[in-house]
């Protein structure tokens, strides 16, 4: 067999392997969909057009479509992809929003969210944008490099810092979530949550019996609070964290 056949061959075998990964990736999406996770049209698109593989370790790729969190180091996780569509529905997004995310993690949650509130084709003018916190250096750096390669630079920034202080220099937010499990809702975050903004975090112990809150904040200031039901999130850190 001769050099051009067995790169031939290695191709063939490559696109399959790749068609074996979309399909799944869409089997899953599809299986959100019929379950009542994925409601919302444009919801649905970005969980289709933005998966999970390319924001992981190499060694966790070929999990990116089992619907569970996955190890991305420093003790850290990609979340579920479930549980990114449950939240990217409550959130209600909309095109121009300007969203806070605290924890990073990979960047996969943040890309998404991207897609939603500054879709591509769309114009820049209406682009909104997500600021998104890490507390974890080399996570940020890590999450950094995913959004870059997969072409959202220009919608996502990353920032190295304690995310559960929010980030005041470009508050307000039409948007806040958290992606980690806070002892209470800090109050900077609700601070910095617009009139008519709303805002999804896990709230519990560090280890179990965590609820996911929905803030809605009223254009007087006033905030409902509405439980989302019970999750599991790695717990919060920084100066409104958990402590250990």
């Amino acid at each position: 067999m001769d050099a051009n056949t067995l790169i031939a061959d290695f191709v063939s075998i490559c696109l399959m392997v790749l068609c074996l990964e979309k399909n799944e990736w869409e089997k899953l999406i599809d299986t959100l969909v019929k379950e009542g996770v994925l409601r919302s049209p444009r919801v649905i698109s970005t969980m289709r057009l933005v998966p999970r593989e390319m924001f992981l370790p190499e060694n966790m790729r070929a999990y990116a479509a089992v619907d569970t969190p996955l190890p991305i180091g420093f003790g850290q996780t990609a979340s579920a992809p479930h549980m990114v569509s449950i939240m990217n529905e409550a959130l209600q997004l909309e095109v121009g929003n300007k969203v806070l995310e605290v924890g990073a993690g990979s960047g996969w949650h943040a890309a998404t969210i991207a897609e939603l509130v500054a879709p591509s084709g769309a114009p820049r003018s209406e682009y909104g944008h997500v600021y998104t916190v890490e507390i974890v250096q080399d996570l940020a750096d890590f999450a950094r490099k995913n959004i870059m390669k997969t072409g959202f630079g220009d919608r996502v920034t990353i920032v190295s810092g304690d995310g559960s202080v929010g980030f005041a220099e470009k508050a307000p937010f039409d948007r806040v979530l958290v992606t980690a499990a806070a002892p209470d809702v800090p109050e900077p975050l609700v601070e910095q949550l617009k009139s008519g903004g709303i805002m999804l975090i896990p709230v519990g112990s560090a280890s179990l019996f965590q609820s996911l809150v929905k803030i809605v904040k009223g254009n007087d200031g006033k905030v409902k609070q509405e439980n989302l039901g019970g999750v599991a999130f790695v717990p919060l850190t920084g100066k409104y964290g958990h402590k250990f």
